[in-house]
């Protein structure tokens, strides 16, 4: 029997007027409407027909969240007066309830997204409602641009409906092509604000981690709660683990705990979503911000933390992090307290940190691992997603970073184009690094066997399971925990998946032409046995297997022992096991789970599975190198064939004949880090690249740039050539004239050169008759003329090299500094008194005359002069 009362309660049941006629008028509509509306589950039901007298239509509705999909198929069902299954069933991974007369079908985005790649028609379906889209899944956005693809191509007729409690109605509007927006009034009671943040301060969030003491703190807010207000508390979590630590400090509370998450088993979220006659405090991740309604609230205690999608770098895929939560996050659990009646929040921060929180949080197509939406994307036809309606663009570089890792595990070919092996892993539901272990692992080991330790692999086992990835394979296998319920039920549906592949053939059959990470062969440890037979004829062992499909998704954390429980991942990292690890003395790994600690150089090994060498190369082939490698080592040239696995070393030999194009880079690659000091250069030579930069500094042109050994190295083939290519060590470097080398450079072709010696001197004459070497260095920023004050008397103009006025340093007859000018004249009618008066009674030998510009210059002393 129809709740009839039920559903005139509710009230979005006012906009659904407008709503219809915009349907029919448009074919799409963008639904406003605050939580506890029922845009959820009443709209559905009329849109099909089920309640108030429309004709009869096939609604599928999606929902970002499995514990969302299953909770609005059982209200609706409940509001029809029936079980699930009947008129509204659900369908989540792993689990469908719906039968020949459902007519209301609630899926996640993610089984949404699976059905439109096996029917782009999706045939039957009248109208489809998104719902939840204001915030922005990666899986739902996608949903969305196919289904307005299939709209503009191929059934105009469908209808949809994007639903949210806040979004950005304009931009959806726009996304659906001018679409009516309908909005509807909500129900709220005011909800005052306690700011209630920590004594002292706390760690940040860190990846997944949270710093305990916040955790303690929630849980002494939620009792504080409970001792100041009434009515239910709920409060809000980022995870299932902060969820059970809060949990454990609660024991002795006079209110009923219950732990509502995603993983949470049915009874205990049907438990949190009906009324109940006794206090409850529902701690929930949040699911429970917009997805649910909770009745009996009255009472919010918010940590400030939320999950948001990032590349986990530590596992390479997409995974989740801590982030604080945004402002809107924020009103949306706020807004919980005051569904039924007035209401209070406490949250855990201050009001100055409120105003420094992000406004929303980010789209996940801005945030995270692009590599499953890329597949989904080359699947439908569109690898790089340019064609599709979307409401943010993909980055460009986490699209190219998707691509590479579509390209190496073979669901794509260099063009981006999938084969049937991309095909059929797109429609896994796995990460692709993932879907290329399953069905690769599977020809080795079966069907069964490789979904199970991939299973593993898609959540991650919990922390007490060990670093050990197959012994934590035995212990899921033997447990009885809610962990172990659930990699069951995954481990079931991805051996059913791969299990119709049927044959080794299929299974291990390359992507398109031009892939260039094909299907794995399988490794000597699993030939001629058949999957997953050892040569005994029984299944290959447990830690075989595990490192086998291991090997498979992460063939780039391939790691051999260095000793002392460190070892080199083929990706280059460094990494480390803890001290009590029974991998210590295994001589290779595959690794699947790795962290660096904040300072430490090398990463550490969360979880791993034991490999064979045979086995690495097998899953890791396409990193495999054969290669010359010549380069500078040590302060000379190093010369070996190398066999590496990435970065990690397989066997080395020295190389007597090696490539003289690569001893060349060798060589210039030992002249970068060194200097251009390794060549010959005498004096001579030093002067002339003095005297070359100056006139590159002052007349430019033909003369060649020498300030640096980055400009010299960067002409190398200009000016050490020939004898650059015929050296093949340090010791010939030393033995290449740097100075006579540096005469190539000089600008023969415009005869200029032949002006050297009289643009840039490297001596200049001076009145005695001496000739005295001119510094060119390039820190005077002009010639400097080092000379015995008396060899210069008579001369009154400065002397000029180039057009540049010489720098005079004016030497005592000791030859210590006694002036230095830019301007003789000047200096003889004043400067010089001052110098003469110094020095003539410490220099008595020597003329002091009383007028320098008249005097006779000399380098001797009076005795000298008068012979």
């Amino acid at each position: 029997m129809i709740r009839q009362a039920a559903l005139d309660a509710l009230p979005v049941r006012e906009a659904l007027p407008a709503l219809v006629s915009a349907l029919d008028a448009h074919g799409a509509a963008v639904l406003c409407a605050p939580p506890g509306t029922g845009k959820t589950t009443l709209v559905p039901l009329v849109l099909a027909g089920l309640v108030g007298g429309g004709p009869r239509r096939r609604v599928v509705v999606a929902e970002p969240r499995r514990i969302a999909a299953r909770a609005a198929a059982r209200r609706m069902a409940w509001l029809l007066g029936e079980q699930p299954g009947g008129s509204v069933g659900f369908t989540v991974r792993g689990e469908r309830v719906a039968g020949p007369a459902t007519v209301v079908e609630v899926v996640t985005t993610g089984v949404l997204l699976q059905r439109l790649q096996r029917d782009q028609e999706l045939a039957g379906v009248d109208v489809v409602v998104l719902d939840e889209c204001h915030e922005r899944h990666l899986d739902a956005d996608t949903v969305a641009a196919f289904l307005l693809d299939v709209r503009e191509t191929l059934r105009p007729e469908l209808r949809l409906v994007a639903a949210s409690a806040t979004t950005d109605s304009a931009g959806w509007a726009r996304l659906l092509g001018g679409a009516p927006v309908v909005e509807a009034a909500g129900v709220s009671y005011p909800v005052e604000t306690v700011w209630a943040p920590p004594a002292r301060p706390v760690r940040p969030p860190h990846g997944m981690r949270v710093d305990p003491a916040q955790l303690a703190h929630v849980a002494s807010v939620v009792r504080r709660a409970l001792a100041e207000r009434s009515g239910d508390v709920l409060c809000f979590l980022p995870g299932v683990g902060e969820i059970a630590r809060v949990a454990g400090q609660l024991g002795g509370v006079d209110a009923e705990v219950l732990q509502v998450h995603g993983r949470a088993p049915a009874a205990v979220q049907d438990a949190a979503l009906t009324a109940s006659d006794h206090r409850r405090v529902i701690l929930a991740t949040a699911v429970a911000e917009s997805s649910l309604t909770v009745p009996g609230v009255r009472v919010v205690v918010d940590s400030g933390l939320a999950r948001e999608p990032r590349v986990d770098h530590a596992r390479g895929l997409g995974a989740l992090a801590t982030v604080r939560a945004s402002r809107a996050a924020g009103r949306q659990r706020a807004g919980r307290a005051g569904r039924e009646a007035p209401g209070v929040v406490y949250r855990c921060w201050t009001a100055a940190e409120d105003d420094r929180l992000p406004a929303f949080p980010a789209p996940e197509i801005r945030i995270a691992d692009l590599a499953q939406f890329a597949l989904q994307a080359a699947c439908w036809g569109d690898p790089d997603a340019s064609g599709l309606a979307l409401l943010d663009a993909p980055p460009a570089g986490a699209m190219a970073a998707a691509r590479e890792v579509l390209v190496a595990v073979g669901a794509v070919d260099a063009a981006g184009r999938p084969g049937p092996r991309g095909l059929r892993m797109a429609r896994l539901g796995l990460h692709p690094r993932l879907a290329r272990a399953l069905l690769d692992g599977s020809a080795a080991l079966g069907a069964r066997r490789a979904a199970e330790v991939v299973a593993l692999l898609s959540e991650e086992p919990p922390r007490e399971y060990g670093d050990d990835l197959a012994a934590a394979w035995r212990r899921a296998r033997a447990g009885g925990d809610a962990y172990a319920a659930r990699w069951r039920t995954e481990a079931r549906r991805l051996s059913r998946a791969v299990a119709p592949a049927g044959s080794t053939a299929e299974s291990g059959t390359a992507a398109g032409a031009g892939a260039r990470q094909p299907a794995i062969s399988a490794p000597p440890a699993f030939e001629e046995r058949g999957p997953g037979r050892s040569p005994g004829g029984g299944a290959a062992p447990d830690d075989l297997a595990a490192g086998l499909i291991a090997a498979l998704a992460f063939p780039e954390r391939v790691a051999k022992a260095r000793g002392e429980g460190a070892f080199l991942m083929a990706s280059g990292t460094g990494a480390g096991l803890g001290d009590g690890s029974g991998l210590r003395n295994a001589p290779w790994l595959a690794v699947t789970v790795a962290d660096r600690p904040p300072h430490s150089a090398s990463a550490r090994i969360r979880l791993a599975a034991v490999v064979d060498e045979d086995t690495a190369l097998a899953a890791a082939a396409h990193l495999r190198t054969d290669a010359e490698e010549v380069h500078w080592e040590d302060g000379d040239v190093v010369a070996r064939a190398a066999q590496r696995l990435g970065a990690v070393e397989l066997a080395v030999r020295p190389l007597r004949n090696a490539d003289p194009a690569l001893v060349r880079a060798a060589l210039l690659e030992g002249l970068r880090a060194e200097g251009l000091d390794l060549l010959r250069w005498s004096p001579d030579a030093r002067a002339l690249r003095a005297r070359l930069g100056f006139l590159h500094r002052t007349l430019g042109g033909a003369w060649p740039d020498m300030e640096s050994d980055g400009m010299l190295l960067e002409r190398a083939d200009d000016w050490l050539e020939p004898e650059l290519s015929r050296a093949r060590r340090r010791a010939d470097l030393a033995r290449i004239d740097a100075g006579q080398a540096l005469n190539r450079l000089l600008p023969w072709a415009t005869g200029e050169a032949a002006r050297l010696d009289e643009l840039a001197p490297e001596r200049l004459e001076v009145p005695s008759g001496s000739r005295i070497r001119l510094d060119y260095s390039a820190e005077h920023g002009q010639p400097v003329l080092a000379v015995k004050l008396q060899e210069l008397f008579g001369l009154a103009e400065t002397p000029r090299v180039a057009g540049v006025p010489v720098l005079v340093h004016l030497l005592s007859p000791a030859g210590r500094p006694a002036a230095v000018t830019a301007d003789l004249a000047s200096f003889w009618q004043g400067g010089y008194r001052a110098v003469r008066a110094e020095l003539r009674g410490r220099y008595p030998k020597h003329p002091w005359p009383e007028d320098p510009a008249t005097a006779e210059p000399t380098r001797h002393t009076n005795a000298r002069l008068r012979r």
